[in-house]
């Protein structure tokens, strides 16, 4: 009998330990699906804006809409590391008053060394600094990596970080990508600060862009600043040396969406909506993960069916760094090719850029994805620009990037997710979401 029952004890466990990781993955693949895909709220456009898009009553309305102030902005373009590094680091050295930052990634290595080093000379000099890093996105960078900082009078604080009391919160991030100096220039954009992004590590270099900003519209980017350094750190961001700004009324229109996750909306989808509803030619779209919910894949497709209107779409393509975010895509964008529209799939190394332009005036740059996560989880920033020649660039480099991109077919994807036979769970709920 002690025999039997000794025998069976360690099956009894296994099976235990076996269901227990059957349960865990559920667990985690019903996050990755609700992280990335919903519930999301319905954003309908009963009355669709008939003003021209550069008319002072569209201009006046999109900033109502998304609380954003009208302010005129120099805009610049700089694509990839080997352009927006240098001009980063260069804009910090010469810092005489604030540098404030806040990245999703600040990871250790060669950039991170060169940007903290500039950050602690000039903390060690009496400029303001102070850094908000994401504790999730930066997972793996060291608390003592910033000591130096510290010690040289630089403050710096991890945004929501992982303990027994932060984990109601755990799921809000800041995925934000900001840096400021001196209240005169800011950068804005989608990359982080971390080696893969200068040049090829494990993986090739990653493809992306930042943009440098100059004049009244710094001023919301230290206003979304400021909102994070108040939840990091408990203190209200005060003093003259943050808030010398200089009066640079010239550039282009734009105004600063600053999005925080409250009901399961927020003003970056809001923005992403009336435009994609607002587009009477063209919507050109650029972004590492497209996982378009219900309300957005409708309105794409009734822009082309109902007013002609040519959707592109670039995304990652093979070197995506989350394999699973192109299987869903590739379930989630059927009625879209149905419909028309053209989607494209990256190939030298990650895409990582988030950028849209509608009709050659309206311009979106930021940090946010075209995905759930970014509009109804995470703290994002966006820029929206009204001005051709930033669309004219923009637009550029989306045709220079489509030249290195495969253009999906709807009969290669159901060939691949349609007819194959290792349909999955994941396969059915995807089918019956889309």
């Amino acid at each position: 009998m002690t025999d039997r029952v000794s025998n069976s004890n360690p099956h009894r466990a296994t099976r235990a330990l076996a269901a227990i990781g059957v349960g865990a993955m559920l667990i985690y693949g019903s996050r990755i699906l609700l992280d990335f895909f919903g519930p999301a709220l319905p954003y309908s456009m009963p009355k669709e804006d008939q003003a021209a898009l550069d008319s002072d009553e569209f201009i006046q309305f999109l900033s109502l809409v998304t609380d954003g102030t009208i302010r005129h902005s120099r805009i610049s373009r700089l694509k990839n590391g080997v352009e927006f590094y240098p001009a980063q680091l260069e804009a910090i050295r010469r810092a005489k008053h604030a540098i404030n930052l806040e990245f999703y990634e600040f990871k250790e290595g060669q950039i991170g060394d060169q940007m903290l080093a500039s950050l602690t000379e000039r903390a060690a000099a009496g400029v303001e600094v102070r850094v908000i890093v994401d504790a999730l996105g930066s997972f793996g960078t060291r608390t003592a990596y910033f000591d130096g900082l510290r010690a040289a009078g630089g403050r710096m604080r991890w945004y929501h970080p992982l303990r027994w009391d932060t984990w109601p919160r755990a799921n809000n991030r800041t995925h934000r990508k900001l840096l400021i100096v001196d209240g005169e220039t800011g950068f804005i954009g989608g990359a982080g600060i971390a080696d893969h992004w200068l040049h090829a590590t494990s993986v090739p270099g990653w493809r992306d862009t930042v943009f440098c900003v100059e004049g009244e519209a710094v001023a919301g980017l230290i206003s979304a600043f400021c909102e994070n350094w108040l939840e990091a750190s408990g203190e209200i961001l005060s003093g003259s040396k943050q808030f010398a700004f200089r009066a640079t009324p010239e550039g282009a229109e734009s105004f600063v969406v600053s999005s925080t996750p409250h009901g399961g909306g927020t003003q970056a989808r809001i923005l992403f909506q009336a435009l994609i509803n607002s587009a009477r030619d063209t919507i050109r779209i650029t972004t590492p993960y497209f996982l378009p919910d219900r309300s957005a894949r409708h309105a794409l497709i009734r822009a082309i069916q109902t007013r002609g209107v040519a959707v592109q779409i670039l995304t990652a393509g093979p070197r995506i760094d989350h394999p699973i975010i192109r299987r869903m895509t590739h379930h989630s964008v059927r009625h879209l090719l149905e419909a028309g529209a053209e989607i494209y799939e990256y190939g030298p190394s990650m895409i990582h850029a988030k950028l849209m332009t509608v009709d050659g005036l309206w311009n979106v740059v930021g940090s946010t994805n075209f995905d759930h996560r970014s509009f109804a989880l995470n703290d994002e920033v966006n820029l929206a620009v009204l001005d051709r020649q930033l669309a004219a660039t923009i637009e550029t480099d989306f045709f220079d990037d489509l030249k290195q991109s495969r253009k999906l077919s709807l009969s290669a994807l159901q060939q691949r997710i349609l007819v194959g036979k290792d349909e999955s769970v994941l396969d059915v709920i995807l089918e019956k979401e889309s």
